[in-house]
C-alpha cells in the first residue's frame, strides 16, 4: 500500500545521511514495530511515510503509484500520522475528535457518534469536556490516537504512542489498535523504545541503525571501530565493547555496528565447553515474556546482552533477576554493518 524506493534523506542542517533504504512496504492490515535507538532515524521514517516530507533521494509510493506533491496532500487524508508529542488545538477534547470529521463533511449527528465510540474505545470518553491544559501527557497521547482512529485513516503511523502512558492504558491502545486492524484492514505502523511491546504487539520487528534497516533488533546493536586483522589469523579479530572484547569474523575494518542475534546467544548457568569464542558471564538483570513461550534474558556481562529462550529453559536453568548466568556465541554469529 505504502512503499519507499531508493530513498536517502539527509539533515537540511548539517547534511548528515539520516535514512538510506532501499526499500520499506507498510502492506495492508500491517502491524509494524520499528525499533531502534535514538537518532537512528524513526521518527523521519514515519514523516515520509505521512508525507509530511518529500525524501531528497528516492520516491513514495501509494497503492503502486508514485505520490507527487499535488498528490501528497489529498493522500494525508488516508496516511495519519501521531507524533510522539502530538499537538492538540485549542478548545476541548470533543472539539479535538471532531475537527477531522467536520473536514470531511460528516454531519454533526454522525460525527458525534463517532467520535464518542473513539472516545470511549480509547478510554477518554471522561475527558471530552476539558481543555488541553487540563490533560496530562499520557491522555493527551490517547485523545491524539483517537482523533486520528476517528477519521477512519487506511494507515496510522504512531511515534512512540505510549511513551507516557502506564502499562494498562498502553495494553488498552495496543488492543484497540489490533481490532481496528482486524475489522478494516488498516496498517499500522509505530516506531517504539518499549522492545517488550514491540515484540507482543507488532507482527513485523523491523530495526533501524544509523538510518539503515538492520539485520537484528536492536537489543545487541553496539557501535565499534574494528582493527586491522592480525597476520596469521584470517579475518578473526576483537572489537572492544564496554568492559568486553567480542570475537567477530569479518575483513572489515574502521567503524562499523556489530549486531549479535539474540536467538543466537546460548544461555546457561556456568560456562560449558563448546566452540564459541565468545563466552561471558554476568548476572541476570530482566526477564521480559514477549511472544508466548519465550522469554527475553538480560544480562550483564560487563556489557548488557540479551538473549532469546524459551520458558521451559528459563525454568530449567532456574533463571531469575540476580542469578549467575553465562551468555555464549559464535564469532560467525556476529554480523557487521
Amino acid at each position: 500500500m505504502l512503499e519507499l524506493r531508493a530513498v536517502r534523506h539527509r539533515y537540511q542542517t548539517n547534511g548528515r545521511l539520516v535514512l538510506d533504504l532501499d526499500a520499506f512496504a507498510v502492506p495492508p492490515g500491517a502491524l509494524i514495530g520499528i525499533v531502534g535507538h535514538n537518532g537512528s532515524g524513526k521518527s523521519t521514517l514515519l514523516r515520509l511515510l505521512a508525507l509530511l516530507e518529500r525524501p531528497m533521494e528516492g520516491e513514495v509510493r501509494f497503492e503502486g503509484k508514485p505520490v507527487t506533491p499535488r498528490e501528497a496532500r489529498a493522500l494525508r487524508r488516508r496516511v495519519t500520522l501521531v507524533e510522539q508529542r502530538p499537538v492538540l488545538f485549542r478548545g476541548t477534547v470533543r472539539e479535538n475528535l471532531g475537527f477531522g470529521l467536520r473536514l470531511r463533511g460528516i454531519r454533526r449527528t454522525e460525527g458525534n457518534r463517532i467520535l464518542e465510540t473513539a472516545a470511549e474505545r480509547l478510554g477518554v470518553q471522561g475527558l471530552l469536556d476539558r481543555a488541553r491544559h487540563e490533560l496530562s501527557d499520557g491522555e493527551v497521547q490517547r485523545v491524539a490516537v483517537a482523533r486520528a482512529l476517528a477519521i477512519s485513516p487506511d494507515v496510522l503511523l504512531l511515534d512512540e504512542p505510549v511513551s507516557s502512558a502506564d502499562r494498562a492504558a498502553a495494553a488498552a491502545m495496543y488492543r484497540v489498535l489490533d481490532e481496528e486492524r482486524r475489522a478494516r484492514g488498516l496498517a499500522v505502523c509505530l516506531a517504539s523504545h518499549q522492545l517488550e511491546d514491540a515484540y507482543r504487539w507488532a507482527d513485523d520487528i523491523r530495526a533501524i541503525a544509523e538510518g539503515r534497516l538492520s539485520p537484528v533488533t536492536p537489543e545487541n546493536l553496539f557501535r565499534v571501530e574494528l582493527p586491522p586483522s592480525p597476520q596469521g589469523t584470517g579475518t578473526a579479530k576483537l572489537a572492544r565493547v564496554g568492559a568486553i572484547a567480542i570475537a567477530v569474523a569479518t575483513e572489515r575494518e574502521g567503524p562499523a555496528i556489530l549486531a549479535v542475534p539474540p536467538t543466537d546467544i546460548f544461555v546457561s548457568r556456568q560456562p560449558l565447553a563448546s566452540s564459541a569464542r565468545n563466552v561471558f558471564s554476568g548476572k541476570v538483570t530482566r526477564l521480559a515474556h514477549a511472544r508466548a513461550g519465550t522469554v527475553h534474558v538480560t544480562a550483564d556481562v560487563g556489557v548488557e546482552l540479551v538473549a532469546v529462550v524459551t520458558e521451559d529453559a528459563v525454568r530449567e536453568l532456574g533463571l531469575v533477576p540476580g542469578s549467575p548466568v553465562t551468555f555464549a556465541f559464535k564469532a560467525s554469529a556476529v554480523r557487521v554493518f
